[in-house]
């Protein structure tokens, strides 16, 4: 079984992206990790090359800066690396640049992959999702952020990434039918010293909106405040051992009141009504579970 890892990134010093810890989380289960590297204003391109080279394979891309809407810059860059995995993958492990694999999911990963592997009914594998914030002690608990999302995918040239490349789709512009596994990815784009977070808004929202929506939308600030948030609650676990050194290096603090609950009205009333029915209200599923 040949297994191929792809992800891409630009300015990771600068926005303080997780990358290296992000690549080494799924170097154990891949053959060989292809990194779409854009031009960037720091070393991250050198930073990429400081990680085990024997595993890795680099492209070097140049970012449109005039797709300014929905993100779609993302989705093309994330084309570009899929499209350097060979032909003979079976199978596809994406990962962003702030998303890590915790080695507890090794297993679940491989045996995931084995089991179906030649049931091309099978077009993806759906993992399960941790979104931290503020600090490596919280999660978000709203129901905003995704549950699940798709991050291992068949080598097929009619699959693409779809919309700011959150997952996938099977041309014209169909769902890709998935098997939710036994695997969690921990989301670690909402902890980062917060100028660092403070500049990658400006830069991230760049992909979304003219500049005119930024300056209006996008504090003017050399901090993010990470304060304006509905509901967290507290992460009683333990983190993959890649972030260790990431995690004792923080030189931030951020305290949340878990009493403090700002949930908008309309998630309450889905929360009531979901309860009742046993399924989730409105959730957003970008793939059908086979």
């Amino acid at each position: 079984m040949k297994v191929y890892g792809f992800t891409i990134i630009r300015n990771a010093v600068k926005l303080d992206y997780p990358v290296v810890e992000a690549i080494k989380s799924i170097l154990p289960v891949c053959d060989e990790v292809i990194v779409a590297v854009g031009k960037s204003d720091d070393s991250t391109l050198e930073l990429i090359r400081s990680i085990d080279f024997s595993k890795i394979k680099i492209i070097e891309t140049v970012w449109d800066e005039k797709q300014r809407e929905g993100g779609r810059t993302l989705a093309l860059e994330t084309d570009k690396a899929f499209a350097a995995i060979p032909d003979d993958a079976d199978w596809c492990f994406y990962l962003q640049a702030d998303e890590v694999l915790h080695e507890k999911y090794y297993s679940s990963v491989k045996n995931a992959m084995l089991l179906y592997k030649d049931d091309t009914r099978v077009e993806g594998l759906l993992f399960n999702y941790k979104h931290f914030y503020g600090s490596y002690d919280y999660l978000g608990s709203s129901w905003s952020w995704y549950r699940h999302e798709i991050r291992i995918i068949r080598k097929n040239n009619f699959f693409f990434s779809y919309k700011d490349a959150q997952g996938f789709r099977k041309m014209p512009n169909e769902k890709l039918n998935v098997k939710l596994i036994d695997a969690t990815i921990y989301h670690y784009g909402w902890v980062r010293d917060p100028r660092a977070m403070q500049r990658k808004q400006r830069e991230f929202n760049q992909l979304y909106h003219d500049d005119q929506w930024i300056e209006r939308h996008v504090a003017n600030s050399n901090e993010f405040d990470y304060s304006q948030i509905d509901s967290l609650e507290y992460f009683k676990g333990s983190h993959p051992k890649v972030m260790e050194e990431r995690i004792g290096r923080l030189n931030w603090k951020f305290d949340h009141d878990l009493s403090k609950n700002r949930l908008a009205f309309r998630e309450r009333l889905k929360r009531i009504g979901s309860s009742l029915i046993g399924i989730r209200i409105g959730e957003y599923r970008n793939y059908k579970i086979v």
